[in-house]
C-alpha cells in the first residue's frame, strides 16, 4: 500500500533543496549550506539587525545610477557609487562621541556600534569591528597602486571605506570609513 504522505513529503524536500525554506526564526536552509543561518537567495540578503539582536532576511537594494543621483547629494553619491574618499579630518562623524549606531546612508543597514569606534588619528571615523560580518563585504582593492581591502554594505553595495590590519585590540583591525557613507542614529536613553 502506498504511503499517502510520500508525494507531499517529496514535494516539500524538493522545494527546500531547490528554492530554500524560510523558517519561523527567519533562518534559511538550502542544499545543506548555511552561513549564520542564511544562504544565497536571489534578491535577498541576511543581515544582523542590531536592535532586534538577530539575523534577518531582507531585500537587496538595487537602484540605477539615475535613482542614486536623484536620492543622494552629489558628494555622497561620489563616495558610495564611485568609490570616492572624503578629505581627511572633514567628516562630520569623525569626532562624534555619542552612543548609538552607524548605518548605511543608502539603505539604513546597521554597520558599526559606537562602542567599537576609536580615534585612529587618520582623519576618518574608525572602528575595530562591524556590527556583524554579514553586514559588510570586504574585497581586494588595487585602485590606488597599493593593495587594500575595500569595505562595502552587504545590502546595497555602497562603498564605505577600507579596512586595515593596524587597529587596536581585540581585533587588530581598523575599519576606516567615510562619514558621508554613514548616518548616525543616537541611542535612546
Amino acid at each position: 500500500m502506498k504511503d499517502k504522505y510520500a508525494i507531499p513529503a517529496f514535494l516539500i524536500i524538493i522545494t527546500i533543496l531547490f528554492t530554500g525554506c524560510l523558517r519561523e526564526d527567519n533562518t534559511v536552509m538550502e542544499k545543506g549550506k548555511q552561513h549564520a543561518g542564511f544562504v544565497a537567495i536571489p534578491g535577498k540578503v541576511g543581515i544582523y539587525d542590531y536592535r532586534l539582536g538577530k539575523t534577518v532576511l531582507v531585500d537587496k537594494v538595487i537602484q540605477s545610477e539615475e535613482e542614486y543621483k536623484k536620492s543622494l547629494p552629489t558628494d555622497v553619491c561620489y563616495i558610495v557609487r564611485s568609490k570616492g574618499t572624503e578629505r581627511a579630518f572633514t567628516g562630520e562623524l569623525l569626532d562624534n562621541r555619542q552612543k548609538g549606531i552607524y548605518k548605511c546612508v543608502v539603505c539604513g543597514t546597521d554597520l558599526f556600534v559606537s562602542d567599537a569606534k576609536f580615534d585612529s588619528g587618520t582623519g576618518w571615523p574608525s572602528f575595530f569591528r562591524p556590527v556583524s560580518g554579514l553586514n559588510v563585504i570586504e574585497v581586494p582593492d588595487f585602485s590606488a597602486g597599493i593593495t587594500r581591502t575595500e569595505v562595502m554594505c552587504a545590502r546595497c553595495g555602497a562603498h564605505l571605506g577600507h579596512v586595515f590590519d593596524d587597529g587596536p585590540k581585540p581585533t587588530g583591525l581598523r575599519y576606516c570609513m567615510n562619514s558621508k557613507a554613514l548616518v548616525f542614529e543616537k541611542a535612546s536613553q
